[in-house]
């Protein structure tokens, strides 16, 4: 069966970036071991939500498959006598909770497949390697002249996306990426649209995207193959990154935190921004911009993974930018998204957290200019700027470009309207969990103040207050019965 031939599955329902929280309820001695109940919510809806039990050996199962990261996680310490005690029980518990508190916060953990399957194994029971594997099998028996060298064993951060290292079998020693994904929850093109579109970007030349050699698409998956860079992403440049390394080891923890040189900043800040307005200009929607998307050629920056917006995977930076109404466009998402980017190569890091309330020094005060209009609290509630207003800034104004390539992209007028449609379909989906968001944040404020001790004072002087009136018109009110049945008295014994 070739690949195009493949039953129908439909597309992934479930978006991944949204966050899982956790929080233990209780706990419960067996025989031999206590069981932790731990409710995990995902997204900001409690009806959303659902219970799994865990055991401490679970708990050092995941930590184990985490240490790839090299992160210093906070699980409590193993203890082989006395851990069946009510007082060791309750604070290993308060020890588990901020162990999945530090894993579910932490913008990368919180997204790899070891997480969610601990979290939500029913959701994540399926094995996407060997699902991968069968379409590949099934795309060489209808292209014979591919050839599978190695898979790149999680060098991506997606559940649902496999890597494998390539060649053509009279080339052998040009290297090649494939990359199989699923279907993502913002699929919103027809079966027919989506095939054309993903065919059309092998024919796509522009001096800051990377070329796709191959591409091809059914009603369930897509594969791509590019050339393999040795010199790797954006991302491994600022990390000291090998690019076949797990996603996990290469940018969880850096050994030396550094960031570019102001020239690199500004020379890749403005290729990227030059291929964002071509994007833009051709109607051609994006909105999954981050440095491990920026492919490094020479001096060149060159964007990667064009795909994901046809196949309507969620952005790497969901998660923050769903909690922003004014970022509501799938331009305003690349400007918000080319904001963390800048941020990276300006610092060697992300941020901590985001809005960013401050900047650390940087190699330019026009850096920390271009910063400030997208991630500070101010540019949340006023809306990202346009990439146009971005490239007439200081610090990209004065870039030389000196590549002559004449970008080159047809997209025929109608599947232009057809991206038009899904463009504003995937913005949508954006607004309304944006609403959700906000939603929750009005009524956790309102709960919060309502619980404050500030609260809780003025409700009790009020219930004093309220008690005395009560009390005080209850009196005026028996007086005035005893009152009127005196009266009614005296009527009585002057009529007898």
């Amino acid at each position: 069966m070739a690949f195009m031939e493949k039953p129908p599955a439909g597309k992934v329902l479930l978006d991944d970036t949204v966050p899982l929280t956790a929080q233990i309820e209780a706990s419960q001695s067996l025989h031999s071991h206590t069981e932790y109940i731990i409710r995990v919510q995902r997204g900001v809806s409690a009806e959303n939500s659902w219970q799994i039990v865990r055991r401490y050996s679970d708990f050092d199962l995941l930590n184990n498959s985490l240490q790839i990261s090299t992160l210093s996680l906070p699980l409590p310490p193993k203890k082989l006598i006395g851990n069946m005690e009510r007082e060791f029980i309750a604070e290993r518990q308060k020890g588990l909770q901020a162990y999945l508190d530090v894993i579910t916060t932490h913008h990368i953990l919180s997204n790899c497949e070891v997480v969610k399957k601990f979290l939500d194994p029913n959701s994540y029971s399926v094995n996407y390697t060997e699902i991968a594997l069968q379409h590949v099998s099934m795309f060489f028996r209808s292209e014979p002249k591919w050839e599978v060298v190695e898979p790149l064993k999680d060098i991506g951060w997606r559940i649902r996306k496999k890597y494998f290292l390539m060649k053509i079998k009279n080339q052998p020693k040009e290297r090649l990426v494939l990359s199989w994904a699923d279907l993502g929850p913002d699929k919103y093109l027809s079966d027919k649209d989506l095939q054309y579109a993903v065919k059309l970007l092998s024919s796509c030349s522009h001096p800051y995207i990377y070329k796709v050699t191959f591409a091809i698409a059914n009603d369930s998956s897509a594969l791509v193959i590019r050339p393999f860079s040795e010199k790797g992403t954006l991302k491994d440049l600022i990390y000291k990154a090998k690019p076949k390394d797990p996603f996990l080891k290469k940018y969880c923890n850096p050994k030396k935190i550094q960031g570019l040189e102001l020239q690199q900043i500004k020379t890749y800040g403005r290729q990227i921004l030059e291929v964002l307005k071509f994007l833009h200009e051709k109607g051609f929607p994006y909105g999954h911009l981050h440095s491990a998307n920026v492919m490094l050629d020479g001096d060149t920056c060159k964007l990667l993974d064009l795909e994901n917006s046809l196949l309507g995977l969620p952005s790497f930076y969901r998660s923050y930018f769903s909690q922003f109404r004014k970022i509501n466009t799938l331009e305003g998402v690349d400007v918000h998204c080319f904001g963390h980017l800048l941020f990276e190569m300006t610092y060697g890091r992300p941020p901590d957290t985001i809005p960013v309330e401050s900047f650390p020094p940087a190699p330019s005060v026009f850096v920390v200019s271009v910063l400030e209009c997208i991630l500070t609290c101010e540019a949340m509630k006023n809306g990202m700027p346009t990439v146009s207003r971005l490239l007439q800034m200081p610090l990209f104004s004065d870039v030389l470009l000196t590549n002559s390539e004449k970008p080159q992209f047809k997209v025929p007028t109608k599947l232009k309207e057809a991206l038009k449609i899904s463009k504003e379909c995937i913005e949508k989906r954006l607004t309304e969990e944006q609403k959700l968001f906000h939603q929750h944040r009005r009524l956790t404020r309102a709960q919060s103040h309502h619980g404050s001790e500030e609260e809780k004072k003025k409700r009790k002087i009020l219930a004093r207050k309220k008690s005395k009136r009560s009390a005080y018109e209850s009196g005026e009110e028996h007086s005035a019965k005893y009152s009127n049945s005196n009266n009614s008295g005296m009527v009585s014994t002057t009529k007898h």
